[in-house]
């Protein structure tokens, strides 16, 4: 008999977007599985009057808090509140600054959002992710020069999500869909620039995923051997052979998160730099 799922309150209080208390919140409940958090995100909370009505909604529904608060004075108001309220309550960056601090020999500078600036960085961002929208499936495959990574592979093998998580990391990315029996792009193969990397997967994996989409898109017509599972394996065996025979390396996507699949690549791009 299977055990109920258990649930339980995760409020995240953050001066900024939020993101980071976010990221630290999913990872830690994602080792719990008998037991879901229900997210409660309050971003932008710069003022006294502002934790006052998160807590407002916190003592409605109690649980765990995680924040990110920078100014101390509001962080040693959240944590009084927890402390009167008898709940369990957690600074995600404090623990990081203080190891900052001990090893630079200089406090933090208390910057509210700081990782969000419109540097060079986040413009950088921002082309790269213009980049690759240009450059989705196959479009303005004459670039690929311009890229820095090129994600190529049969339909269904995540390039598109992937391409996108790797430009909001500033990578131009670029994604070529192979066809059996279609050649890829001569402007891919003569490439200098970019690391090319060849996304596949399990055809049990590859055909479910084209099954859900079916169903999602009953009203159009979809061809028998798209979900057959010896005709997706003819399909790859093409990819493999294609990758193989340009040097290309390969990431099987089967049992990889998007996030998983971007750092393999990361990591390739290291290592081929």
């Amino acid at each position: 008999m299977n055990k109920p799922q258990s649930f339980f309150h995760l409020h995240l209080i953050s001066d900024a977007t939020g993101e980071t208390l976010l990221a630290a919140g999913r990872a830690a409940s994602a080792q719990y599985k008998d037991a879901r958090a229900i997210e409660h995100i309050y971003p932008l909370i710069r003022t006294e009057k502002q934790v006052a009505k998160v807590f407002e909604d916190i003592e409605e529904e109690p649980g765990i808090i995680l924040y990110t608060v920078v100014d101390q004075k509001l962080a040693r108001g959240i944590d009084e509140r927890c402390a009167t309220m008898g709940l369990p309550c957690v600074s995600v960056l404090e623990p990081v600054l203080t190891v900052f601090q001990s090893y630079l020999g200089t406090p933090a500078g208390r910057r509210v959002g700081a990782q969000h600036v419109l540097d060079a960085e986040y413009f950088r961002r921002i082309d790269a992710l213009n980049f690759t929208m240009d450059h989705d499936d196959g479009q303005l495959p004459a670039n690929m020069d311009d890229a820095d990574v090129v994600l190529i592979g049969i339909s269904r093998t995540s390039k598109t999500p992937t391409s996108i998580y790797l430009a909001n990391r500033g990578i131009k990315t670029a994604n070529i869909p192979i066809v059996l029996g279609v050649p890829v792009p001569e402007s891919l193969v003569s490439a200098s620039k970019p690391l090319i990397v060849g996304l596949i997967a399990t055809a049990e994996r590859i055909s479910h995923v084209r099954q859900n989409r079916i169903l999602g898109n009953s009203s159009s017509y979809v061809p028998t051997d798209y979900v057959d599972r010896a005709a997706i394996n003819e399909e790859l065996a093409y990819a493999r052979q294609i990758c193989t025979r340009h040097g290309w390396p390969m990431i099987d996507v089967s049992r990889r998160s998007i996030e998983e699949t971007a750092a393999a690549i990361v990591a390739l791009r290291g290592k081929n730099r």
